[in-house]
């Protein structure tokens, strides 16, 4: 995967590969695990006193006999809306966007006011068809989804026609237009607790990742080993945003790991008398014009971190270690 020498440190393949530790992928594993199941202990430390998106479990969903087949219309503009204009009631709704589930909400509340309403034929119109996909879909099982599908149900038992209808935004329709400046001013004026505020487990995934980052990062620049990647890629984070942009290839992880075809790698482990390589000053020379970047150890990390220099720096270095790699093969038979 990092084509690299065999004596070369996991710290620094690790961090070559992009690969989080195995220790580490096992715990965050275990306290998603933990997590779902809603233990005091592990939910705290994560969301506080916030709690955690549930998921239906499917002996909960309806027999698929007795499950509905449901469809949405799209409406793209006014002509479009005014040809399904034939229900008693019409709902807009309005939110942000699915990620803070409050489509789906408005959705649920829409479709949960409809179930109590008298009238007979109710068309619910939304913007967000990404909501509206996972109602009629059958592989969401989200509470709010499921509480939807349930509400649909009862209108069904009740013989209404409930038709669900997806509005492109901002298209100027009135009645979308019109939610949009009510959500608008709910969520500026409105003084009250949230509706929902139960976290997805998407949130906790990433909050569980951050965590098995910094103890990684913790143990990568604790760790004795990997020095020279260290002067490359100072950290975790940065070294996977580097790596993933980068062809590595056998030459370039020779170059970052400082195991490979160089005098003083050969010096440590194969007893090669002569540890010093060529400078190549007037090379480097001219590549800090270029850069216009004094190149030292501390400097190394900001050109790599920059689009502009990196691949400049990434081909002097190849250059550099070939004709090493090179001199040392054809130079030094004792090796």
């Amino acid at each position: 995967m990092t084509k690299s020498y065999r004596t070369v440190s996991l710290n620094a393949a690790m961090a070559l590969a992009g690969i989080l530790p195995l220790d580490l992928r096992i715990r965050e594993a275990a306290s998603l695990y933990e997590a779902k199941r809603e233990e005091r202990r592990v939910s705290e430390r994560l969301l506080g006193d916030r709690e955690m998106d549930g998921r239906v479990p499917y002996c909960a969903r309806p027999h698929p006999a007795g499950r509905l087949c449901l469809r949405f219309t799209s409406l793209v503009d006014r002509d479009d809306l005014e040809r399904n204009n034939t229900q008693a009631v019409r709902i807009f709704t309005d939110g942000s966007k699915i990620d803070g589930k409050a489509e789906l909400l408005a959705l649920d509340r829409a479709v949960s006011l409809a179930a109590k309403r008298p009238e007979a034929s109710i068309g619910i119109y939304t913007d967000s068809r990404s909501s509206l996909e996972s109602v009629v879909g059958r592989n969401s099982f989200h509470p709010l989804v499921s509480n939807i599908r349930d509400n649909l149900r009862v209108c069904h038992t009740q013989n209404k026609e409930l038709s669900l209808f997806w509005v492109k935004a901002h298209a100027g329709l009135e009645g979308n237009e019109r939610a949009d400046e009510l959500a608008i001013e709910a969520a500026l004026g409105l003084k009250k607790k949230p509706d929902y505020d139960r976290c997805p487990v998407s949130f906790d995934k990433r909050l569980l990742r951050e965590e098995s980052l910094d103890e990684w990062d913790r143990m990568y620049k604790s760790d004795e080993t990997a020095g020279t990647t260290k002067v490359f890629l100072p950290d975790v984070r940065f070294a996977h945003k580097v790596v993933k942009t980068i062809d590595l290839n056998v030459v370039l992880t020779q170059v970052l790991t400082g195991h490979g075809g160089f005098a003083e790698y050969l010096h440590r482990f194969r007893g090669k008398r002569i540890r010093d390589c060529p400078q190549h000053d007037a090379t480097r020379e001219d590549l800090q014009q270029e850069l216009r970047v004094r190149l030292c150890r501390g400097s190394l990390p900001s050109i790599l971190g920059g689009a502009s220099g990196r691949e400049a720096l990434l081909k002097f270095a190849s250059r550099v270690a070939r004709v090493a790699i090179a001199r040392n093969r054809a130079v030094d038979t004792d090796v």
